[in-house]
């Protein structure tokens, strides 16, 4: 049976590290990875300065950090099976949901917010850990 990992990115430099261990342990496990970014709106804006317009698009643009993310980790573990998607939702809400749709053996997030003020008020790694339909790994991004 094929095993799968979900890593959540940000764009955030924590997130990248969280990123590459996740690409890995996916390899070492002959596993997919699954680079996962969430947007909570789905604002579409149009943009005319001129005679040029852009569309900015906030599931797109979730979809572009996941992409990115996904061609640096292809670079560094070209044996790795490395996908991207973007989710509405809350972060930790969105990993958890990926992590059950596909059926997920592990979940890979970075420990920011897991100190200080981020311990009483929550992090993404802690509300993930008590969530998850599987083992979560929590990468020390974070000192």
């Amino acid at each position: 049976m094929a095993e799968t990992i979900i890593v959540g990115v940000d764009g955030s430099e924590t997130a990248q590290r969280a990123a590459e261990r996740a690409a890995r342990i996916a390899t070492s496990m002959d596993a997919e990875l699954v680079v996962v970014t969430a947007h909570t709106s789905d604002n579409t804006e149009v943009v005319k300065i001129g005679t040029d317009t852009w569309i900015l698009d906030d599931a797109e643009q979730a979809g572009k950090v996941a992409e990115q993310c996904a061609a640096g980790l292809r670079i560094t573990e070209p044996s790795a099976k490395i996908t991207a998607s973007a989710a509405h939702g809350k972060p930790q809400e969105v990993l958890v949901a990926e992590a059950e749709r596909l059926n997920a053996t592990l979940i890979v997030v970075g420990n920011v917010g897991m100190k200080g003020l981020g311990r009483v008020l929550g992090s993404v790694a802690t509300s993930v850990a008590h969530a998850a339909p599987c083992d979560v790994y929590i990468v020390k991004t974070v000192k």
